[in-house]
């Protein structure tokens, strides 16, 4: 499993010298980023659960700069895919796959190397056990978070707060669900093609 996530990784960034490096994110630019997370369920019966994910991240810069004073910023459309979402509950842990094909991301226009951001999103989880416990394999995961770019001259540190909501929508009763707050760390670059 280690020697797949690698090769992945490797293959993103081996296809970076076709792509111009930004010192961040512009209109019309791309965002690759591989990234990880985890936290903790923080409410009810799952608040022992924890999680683990690590993806990978293609994000598509939509407008120029907009809006005003301090909210002035750029829109970005964002795709994760997660190979690796654990779920470590009370009797066991459950293995899964993701992706998130919805996710919006405000990134604040600032002169410095320093660019925070917010974001929204949501997507879908399999995993082999179901999760929460006597739930369902297959659930839908909604959320939002706070983060910061460390731009670099071309690559560019994220770390970032997500609260992540987990639950299958009803496809099962019961339907408790797995509030958490989570915590990601992220390596990428934005780009702009030639």
């Amino acid at each position: 499993m280690n020697k797949i996530f690698v090769a992945l990784v490797s293959a993103v960034f081996l296809n970076a010298p076709a792509a111009r490096g930004q010192a961040g994110p512009v209109e019309g630019g791309h965002e690759l980023q591989v990234w990880t997370g985890g936290g903790h369920g923080i409410s009810g019966s799952q608040s022992g659960d924890g999680i683990w994910n690590a993806g990978f991240r293609y994000g598509l810069i939509l407008t120029a700069p907009h809006g005003p004073g301090f909210l002035r910023g750029r829109l970005e459309y964002v795709l994760d895919a997660v190979p690796v979402f654990l779920v470590v509950q009370k009797t066991n842990t459950a293995y899964g796959v993701g992706v998130n094909p919805f996710a919006f991301k405000w990134a604040f226009a600032t002169r410095s190397s320093l660019v925070p951001y917010i974001e929204i999103g949501g997507g879908t989880v399999f995993t082999n056990t179901k999760v929460p416990e006597a739930t369902s394999r297959i659930n839908f995961t909604s959320g939002g978070a706070f983060g910061l770019h460390f731009l670099r001259s071309k690559y560019n540190i994220s770390t970032e707060v997500r609260y992540m909501h987990i639950s299958n929508a009803g496809l099962a009763t019961p339907n408790p669900g797995i509030n958490t707050i989570q915590f990601r760390l992220g390596f990428g670059l934005f780009s702009q093609k030639e």
